[in-house]
């Protein structure tokens, strides 16, 4: 898509804040608003500052970079050491989005005072301004200890990629009963203090009716288009990802231009055009 094409960034959350962080406060007002903002995966200095002078107002350090910077196949093995140098790197790299961190599995299940304990980390160390948890009434106490201690928590609901072997693989959640269950969950992170709450891979009509049931955002991700905002892997929209889901929209070929690239290296390097002279110092 060219430049000209691209419509000017709309409403005050996305591209409307000017010269400070984001904040829970902006995000809470955006859905008191009606308005609808993107959030994207960042996991370096480079790739944050990019999404951050567009305007993306929530940069989210999941535990995706599992996948698609350790090159695992799935988010379990990724440990909070692994996260604390990419989330320091896109809190570096950024100066107007929230950055939330994910809390990776194991970091968190166990009990109120690990997770409080991860969350530290990433606040202190990191610089990270929320974190985000999976889970609903399980991870309550969680919340409930996080929020008390001043820590913004995002939750998570639908599929769970932590729990994928629990799941029994990547499926769509929460069709049928079980969709009233992921209802309760949402109003009971909503009552435990979470400023916003993501929906992965539920039908639509449920994203849709718990998203009017809260007075907090929900953000989708294979949830539809009547959440409060959308998330995507970065790499995923930017057709890094060899097979992306099917509620993946792609928005470039990046892989397809680093293929050209590297090529159009190698061959300039074989037959000798590069370095040229003006790549020469004398």
């Amino acid at each position: 898509m060219s430049s000209s094409a691209i419509p000017p960034n709309t409403g005050a959350l996305y591209g409307g804040i000017a010269g400070r962080r984001v904040t829970v406060r902006d995000i809470a007002a955006a859905k008191e608003r009606h308005e609808k903002w993107p959030v994207l995966t960042a996991y370096d200095a480079m790739t944050a500052r990019v999404f951050d002078e567009a305007g993306i107002p929530v940069l989210l350090v999941g535990d995706s970079a599992a996948m698609v910077v350790y090159g695992h196949d799935s988010t379990v093995p990724v440990t909070v050491d692994d996260l604390l140098p990419l989330t320091a790197a896109v809190v570096r790299g950024s100066s107007r989005a929230l950055v939330v961190a994910d809390l990776p599995f194991g970091s968190y299940q166990s009990s109120p005072e690990q997770a409080l304990g991860s969350a530290v980390r990433f606040m202190k160390e990191a610089g990270a301004h929320a974190v985000k948890l999976e889970g609903g009434r399980r991870v309550l106490p969680q919340v409930e200890a996080l929020v008390s201690a001043g820590v913004p928590v995002m939750g998570h609901l639908g599929l769970t990629p932590q729990s994928v072997n629990v799941l029994g693989g990547y499926r769509v959640q929460g069709r049928g009963e079980s969709g009233e269950e992921l209802m309760k969950d949402a109003k009971d992170l909503e009552r435990a203090g979470a400023f916003a709450v993501v929906l992965e891979c539920v039908p639509a009509e449920l994203a849709e009716r718990v998203t009017t049931s809260l007075s907090i955002p929900t953000i989708g991700i294979g949830a539809g288009p009547g959440t409060d905002a959308q998330v995507l892997v970065w790499q995923d929209f930017m057709g890094l990802t060899p097979r992306p889901a099917r509620f993946v929209k792609r928005y470039g070929d990046l892989a397809g231009d680093l293929d050209r690239a590297a090529r159009a290296f190698a061959a300039d390097v074989a037959t000798g055009a590069f370095p040229a002279p003006e790549h020469t110092y004398t």
